[in-house]
């Protein structure tokens, strides 16, 4: 095997040059830090989720400041709307495995292919809470919306590569761990132009928090059977911890219209832009190789460096039959993730834009008191993970491709004069979401 040394001061002195030329264009990219991308940019509201995130072109309740300013207009009494949502993330990532060659079949060293697994999170919390206040031509409304609430935790060990009969290498093992934190404020404003078309207008405040934490280790002795067996991650053999933030404060704008183009069809859509956020990263020196500083210290660090969020352009056809108990909605978001890798840059990984297909129906039982609603949806989300775009073995193991999903929806209302509760489900492989709402009229 590779990995047989005779001196330890030798093969850390080389361990610590070969790692010092990899890191500046790693700490530039911030490439070392994982941050999971679980994001979903569908509208608030139990009773979009209902609908598959399809309500651009029906927005007509309190949650419509953020899906759609111009669809305020439709109020007709001040509304207080608040929602809350329980997420349950399962977030994939590369545990171990051969990104190259023949497993020579013993300890950890044993698998063909990689070994994966998903980092699991519950979180739960208000997601939603807006007013608005309707007037015969000018609407307004103010609101706070979580866009995510996410955290990550994983550990990649036994990630081998060359051939098991003679030359076999180990890359560093790893300790993950991030934390996303995505909250808006904003205000909103719908004018009636005419009979049948209105605009909105909404100013947003981005609270933009990322932090992300890898840490990378050698395996726990200089053997060559402590090279096939498990890391225990021990401080003395840490190399060093790359440190990324991104924090964000700024205010962007959203825009909006909606055209009643015949008594049962309507046409909506919605502009929001990105906001940009400061990206900073540090190294901090492990306590096994000798960086120059003392173990614990910065020994290199970016900061100063813009990473943008994604535009989103959503467009959405609403029909409702003569009986007005059937409402079938239909929305088509365009959201440009590739924002993200493009304005740090990376010139080794990405990720692709997306077009999200929302469909979903309502139907209203308009004899009961109250009156009840049962709704369904679907919607497709392609794939939005970062991932690689050379030929690297290690960077394409640890940034793979992911793979499109496929949520599916229900939701239950129930109305009466001032109030209305909604409850709504919304289900794929990696995200679960249960949303409670509440609108109150006065």
């Amino acid at each position: 095997m590779t990995f047989a040394p005779t001196r330890r001061q030798g093969f850390v002195s080389a361990l610590a040059t070969l790692i010092a030329a990899m890191l500046i264009p790693s700490v530039v990219s911030a490439q070392q830090a994982i941050v999971p991308l679980q994001l979903s940019f569908s509208d608030p509201g139990a009773r979009s989720m209902g609908f598959g995130g399809a309500f651009v072109a029906l927005a007509d309740d309190a949650t419509a400041a953020f899906a759609n300013p111009a669809g305020l207009t439709q109020l007709v009494r001040p509304e207080i709307s608040i929602e809350t949502r329980r997420w349950d993330y399962s977030s994939p990532y590369t545990v171990g495995g051969n990104v190259q060659g023949t497993p020579t079949g013993a300890g950890i060293d044993s698998t063909s292919g990689l070994r994966t697994s998903a980092s699991e999170h519950q979180s739960t919390g208000v997601s939603f809470l807006s007013i608005a206040w309707p007037g015969e031509n000018l609407s307004f409304a103010l609101y706070r919306h979580v866009y995510g609430d996410l955290e990550f935790y994983g550990e990649t060990q036994g990630l081998f590569s060359g051939d098991g009969g003679c030359c076999r290498s180990r890359f560093s093992d790893q300790q993950m761990a991030s934390k996303l934190d995505l909250v808006n404020y904003g205000i909103a404003a719908a004018y009636r132009l005419g009979e049948d078309f209105d605009i909105g207008l909404g100013l947003v405040y981005n609270d933009a928090r990322i932090t992300a934490t890898t840490a990378e280790f050698m395996w726990d002795e200089d053997t060559p059977e402590s090279f096939l067996a498990p890391t225990s991650f021990l401080p003395s053999r840490s190399v060093l911890t790359e440190q990324m933030a991104v924090k964000g404060k700024e205010w962007t704008v959203t825009a909006g219209f909606l055209w009643r183009m015949s008594e049962r069809w309507r046409l909506g859509g919605v502009y929001r832009e990105g906001s940009d956020s400061e990206l900073s990263n540090q190294v901090v020196a492990g306590q096994l190789v000798d960086f120059g500083v003392p173990p614990g210290e910065v020994f290199a660090e970016l900061s100063g460096v813009s990473a943008s969020f994604p535009d989103i352009y959503g467009l959405g056809l609403a029909y409702r039959n003569p009986d007005g108990n059937l409402t079938v909605s239909l929305q088509l978001d365009r959201i440009e993730y590739s924002d993200i890798p493009a304005s740090i840059p990376l010139d080794d990984q990405t990720i692709d834009d997306a077009t999200e297909l929302h469909i979903g129906a309502e139907y209203v039982f308009l004899g009961t008191t109250p009156i009840v609603a049962l709704r369904g949806g679907v919607w497709h989300d392609p794939d939005h993970q970062m991932y690689a775009t050379v030929e690297d073995p290690y960077t394409r193991a640890m940034l793979p491709k992911g793979n499109d999903e496929t949520h599916f929806t229900a939701g239950l209302g129930i109305a009466m004069d001032r109030f209305q509760v909604d409850l709504a489900v919304d289900a794929s492989d990696r995200a679960n979401t249960l949303s409670v709402s509440a609108i109150f009229a006065f």
